[in-house]
């Protein structure tokens, strides 16, 4: 039986999707990408009496890291993201923060591993890394929930660019085809920008 609500929020100038998961039965939950705006992150927590665990980062770019320090300080949470994604979010020239002129970076707290499972507000994740959209980039499954949250590497119909520093094309290509449509059809896709989609129905388009 699923335990998990995922609910988002499109937030920062490029109205990038920060999700929230949460165990219906606890009321522990986790933030994916708070991108910007840690007020409206705060009211979506008190507003249903989630209980914030951990921040997971899928990727480094800036629309995707905005509120991360805020939120962590507030409520004392750490910060995952894949360990090959500490030089983007450590040098503003990666992950691009420069290019809306100031300068930001973040150091993330626990450093995960392609396959790695993760226990946090009592729900099973697995880390995906999928490389290409940057070099650490990843995604993260919850398979008894048919959730994934794939940031910048799968859209509806589309996927992440590549010419970011970091970047590339046949790098995420093979992301997609060797780890992501590989999963069930039903499992439900929650990017990092525009609307959700399924497994099943991206398949069509590679």
């Amino acid at each position: 039986m699923k335990k998990a609500e995922i609910r988002g929020l499109r937030l920062g100038p490029l109205f990038t999707n920060t999700y929230f998961v949460a165990n219906t039965e606890t009321k522990e939950a986790f933030l994916v990408d708070p991108a910007d705006d840690p007020g409206r992150i705060a009211e979506m927590l008190e507003d249903n009496d989630w209980n914030l665990k951990a921040i997971l980062l899928t990727h480094g770019h800036i629309d995707h890291i905005g509120a991360v320090d805020e939120v962590r300080r507030s409520y004392g949470v750490q910060v995952y993201a894949h360990k090959d994604e500490v030089d983007v979010l450590s040098r503003p020239e990666y992950n691009l923060s420069t290019m809306l002129g100031y300068t930001l970076t973040v150091k993330p707290d626990v450093l995960v591993t392609d396959g790695q499972m993760l226990d946090i507000a009592g729900l099973s994740i697995k880390v995906i890394h999928t490389p290409g959209h940057t070099r650490g980039g990843c995604c993260y499954l919850l398979q008894e929930e048919k959730i994934l949250l794939s940031g910048d590497t799968l859209f509806y119909s589309s996927y992440g660019r590549t010419d970011f520093p970091g970047g590339s094309e046949s790098a995420l290509m093979r992301s997609i085809k060797e780890k992501l449509l590989t999963l069930d059809d039903d499992i439900t896709v929650y990017p990092g920008h525009e609307m959700i989609t399924k497994i099943g129905d991206e398949k069509r388009w590679y």
